[in-house]
């Protein structure tokens, strides 16, 4: 059985004022396309199919779209809720969709039907797993975790620590694994020594919730979601999203995940590259002509430029800016102030004089009387509080 793995669609995402949609559809159409050219049976998304609770329509028809583009005539989908996700709103369809080969296993327990006419399809389920068949009688069994929400972070009881809680929410889904055939582990987690991209909000960098490799099951494959890199930490995968989401992942080749049954087991494992949508560049420019004439050679990217100045920035300047590149999203002046001041005389300044010193360093002039009082009051406001 041939399988793919995919990961943080993250539809409707937006960069700055830029509209995605269409980049997106694009993508999931190549990916469309990569299941067509090889034959896959099985496809696998591994969360956050939206990029927030409460998507817009177009987000939800394309999704639903191409979802079904994703399963065609006899593949099965099986995809759970990742932490952008509204998991109850994401399988609310389930009971349609599962005629269609797609099962969305989101944060309420459902025993998905079995058996039906096509080619692939769920023929054993339980509230938190499914197996899937061919017509050739080969079986793959899928232990589906969703993100677990903050409902779900509460259940149980309270002096669990949350290894322990993953131990037990992970022990739920082998209920019904007899190894007698290939395992996977579908989830959408942040395993301890992954590596995260600034397009990954509300991630539990600190730890708190990074779950230990050793509670991972040690045989099979672990296809996984969150992280936006693709990444492997001993069987547990990451494929990474679909696009590059933050300019930290300009260099980031984006990629779906291929591999294969065999026996008990997998094999054939390989990167498959994803070339829709346009690229994310950064660029660093010392003055707005040098700038000027590196623009128009990255047409047709999203560009975060960076620009070493002896002045702010003028309006007529940023239009210039503007105008020279449509993909020109993001501008960060860095004014080289020629006033030095020592870290020892900062300290005894008064807080107006910090303030006006900060202002002039950015905008270049002196704050006007009513916004330095603003800010005044609004520190006032910080202590009493």
């Amino acid at each position: 059985m041939n399988i793919l793995h995919t990961s943080d669609l993250h539809l409707g995402k937006r960069l700055f004022d830029r509209e995605r949609l269409a980049e997106q559809e694009e993508v999931l159409d190549e990916i469309v396309s990569i299941c067509e050219r090889e034959q896959v049976d099985l496809v696998l998304i591994a969360g956050d199919v939206f990029d927030t609770f409460l998507p817009s329509a177009e987000a939800e028809e394309l999704f639903f779209r191409a979802v079904k583009k994703l399963a065609g005539a006899r593949r099965a989908v099986v995809a759970v809720s990742g932490n952008h996700d509204d998991g109850v709103r994401l399988a609310a369809g389930a009971p349609l969709a599962e005629e269609e080969g797609i099962y969305i296993f989101g944060n309420r327990p459902r025993v998905f039907p079995t058996g039906g006419s096509r080619p692939v399809r769920a023929v054993e389920a339980g509230e938190y797993y499914l197996v899937i068949g061919d017509e050739k009688g080969d079986r793959v069994y899928i232990n589906a975790l969703p993100y677990p929400n903050e409902a779900r972070f509460h259940e149980g009881r309270s002096e669990e620590s949350f290894s322990e809680k993953m131990e037990r929410w992970i022990a739920r889904g082998e209920e019904g694994y007899r190894n007698d055939m290939p395992h996977i582990l579908l989830s959408h987690l942040f395993v301890a020594g992954g590596k995260v991209s600034e397009s990954e909000r509300d991630i539990d960098l600190g730890g708190a919730r990074a779950v230990p490799v050793r509670l991972l099951p040690a045989e099979g494959y672990v296809a996984l979601g969150h992280l936006h890199r693709p990444q492997q930490i001993g069987n547990a995968v990451y494929s990474g999203s679909v696009l590059q989401y933050s300019f930290d992942e300009a260099n980031t080749e984006k990629s779906v995940i291929l591999f294969r049954t065999e026996g008990r087991g997998f094999s054939e494992f390989r990167r498959v590259p994803l070339h829709a949508g346009r690229k994310l560049v950064r660029l660093e420019c010392d003055g707005v002509a040098a700038a000027l004439a590196l623009l128009p050679r990255y047409e047709g990217c999203y560009i975060e430029l960076t620009l070493h100045l002896g002045a702010p920035l003028t309006a007529g300047e940023t239009k210039s800016l503007r105008d020279c590149s449509e993909g020109l999203v993001s501008i960060i002046p860095k004014v080289q102030s020629e006033e030095k001041i020592e870290v020892e005389r900062r300290a005894a300044l008064k807080r107006e004089e910090l303030f006006s010193l900060y202002y002039r360093s950015v905008y270049g002039e002196e704050p006007k009387e009513e916004l330095t009082a603003a800010f005044l009051s609004l520190l006032r406001e910080e202590e009493e509080a």
